[in-house]
């Protein structure tokens, strides 16, 4: 049974909020990596070896966020999304706070990146069981005619902990010399993370359990093992949504992470023309992902990602020559115009992998067919464009391996079927076996 409208939207609001916070989290060491962490942490290498080490630490989360996937899904599962969905927010907080009070390797040495690589794994595990919680406790309240739309807005935090991020560190780095911003001046946005992360809690602590989870916890069916009967009755289901993902994420990092990395060291550009190039296409992208669920919830979840996909696939190769003209406005309408692909896919992503899964099983699930993903795609995508440019000289190289990614989705939303017209409350509320429409077996 669905909840009040009230209630959706304090689960949809509870969800927006704690995911931009982690996300926020998330973003301030990504943008730092590019920006600050080669100086503070690798200052004895030059700048290409000190910002791809930089990335490595910066990829090191992408390996946790499954673990964090599979541990937070776990009890996701077993113990209900709300209580899960508070601690994840909590370990990103932490870890977020102590980061900005980490001492540099002129002080501690070598100690100073491994604790840096440290409080970015931890960071990878809260963010690695945020998601999913999110998602599903907008899915599984509300009309279920406006699925795509609802699990849509936790999608959302991720433009707006971007927007956020990068817009603190972009003024701080402006408003404050450059000795100051190194010394201290990065670390006030990681700090104020642990003032935030409360606000997230309380919004998330006034939210009620998930009525599809009440359901399996009534008639007893909570999975004992989830994971384990996850990777026996979902292999498709784990399949699609690993294949599904991995060129959108590709293709993000490379139009907002990768592209602070060519301007500045390849174009010899300020970062700015980077930075807000990206902070643009972010902001616009707010509004933008939950048109794109909405459309998912007209259309279908499939025919909406897919066209994001072309559509990324086709923009790749106009990307880098505008960014190359060394034209603000031409590099931000590179930026905004890949976003806006971005958003086509992001927008009806969170439904289409929820609902591949069972309700009992959904948190572990969706969890790691999304987090594994990650590995593949975000954590490698800056470091493998990085190597790719330097190897053959030639941003042609970049895209093709974009399109090859974005090649990958397709064949992963192929496989899939469509589920905008499934009733989550018959059909896999409580039967792992459940088949989706169009689809026969045990792969609901």
């Amino acid at each position: 049974m669905a909840g009040s409208t009230q209630q959706t939207r304090r689960v949809i609001l509870a969800s927006l909020i704690g995911t931009s916070l982690e996300w926020y989290d998330f973003f301030l060491y990504t943008t730092a990596a590019t920006l600050v962490f080669p100086q503070l942490f690798f200052p004895s290498l030059d700048p290409f070896t000190g910002t791809l080490a930089s990335l490595t630490t910066n990829a090191v989360a992408f390996v946790a966020r499954p673990l964090g996937g599979i541990v937070f899904g776990h009890f996701g599962d077993r113990v209900g999304r709300k209580t899960v969905l508070v601690v994840t927010l909590l370990v990103m907080g932490v870890s977020t706070f102590l980061i900005g009070v980490l001492p540099g390797y002129a002080s501690i040495g070598v100690v100073a990146p491994i604790l840096l690589a440290l409080f970015r794994f931890v960071q990878g595990l809260g963010l690695g069981g945020e998601w999913g919680g999110a998602v599903i406790m907008s899915l599984e309240h509300g009309d279920g005619r406006r699925r795509g739309f609802n699990a849509s807005w936790p999608q959302v935090g991720v433009p707006a902990g971007y927007v956020l991020a990068t817009g603190l560190l972009t003024i701080l780095s402006f408003t404050l010399s450059d000795a100051a911003f190194l010394s201290w001046g990065w670390r006030v946005p990681f700090l104020l993370s642990g003032v935030l992360v409360f606000v997230g809690l309380w919004v998330r602590l006034k939210v009620s359990e998930s009525p599809l989870f009440a359901q399996v916890e009534q008639q007893g069916a909570k999975a004992r093992m989830p994971l384990v009967e996850v990777l026996r009755t979902h292999p498709r289901a784990l399949l699609s949504a690993f294949t599904a993902r991995i060129g959108v994420d590709v293709a993000f990092y490379t139009f907002t992470s990768y592209i602070i990395v060519y301007i500045t060291q390849q174009l010899d550009l300020p970062r700015s023309y980077a930075l807000n190039a990206v902070l643009i296409g972010s902001a616009l992208q707010l509004v933008l992902i939950p048109i794109a669920g909405a459309m998912s919830d007209r259309y279908g979840r499939r025919p909406v990602y897919l066209a994001g996909t072309v559509a990324a696939a086709v923009w790749v190769f106009a990307f880098f020559p505008l960014l190359d003209t060394r034209s603000f406005p031409l590099i931000a309408l590179a930026a905004v115009v890949a976003l806006i692909t971005h958003a086509a896919m992001y927008g009806p992503q969170a439904a289409f992998i929820a609902e591949l899964f069972s309700t009992r099983l959904r948190y572990s699930g969706a969890s790691m067919g999304y987090q594994v993903a990650g590995i593949v795609g975000g954590a490698l995508a800056p470091i493998i464009a990085l190597q790719l440019f330097e190897a053959f000289q030639s941003t042609v190289a970049v895209s093709i391996y974009v399109v090859a990614a974005l090649a990958v989705t397709a064949v992963g939303l192929a496989i899939a079927p469509e589920t905008r017209d499934l009733d989550l409350a018959t059909a896999s509320a409580d039967d792992p076996k459940a088949s989706l429409p169009g689809q026969v077996g045990p792969f609901a």
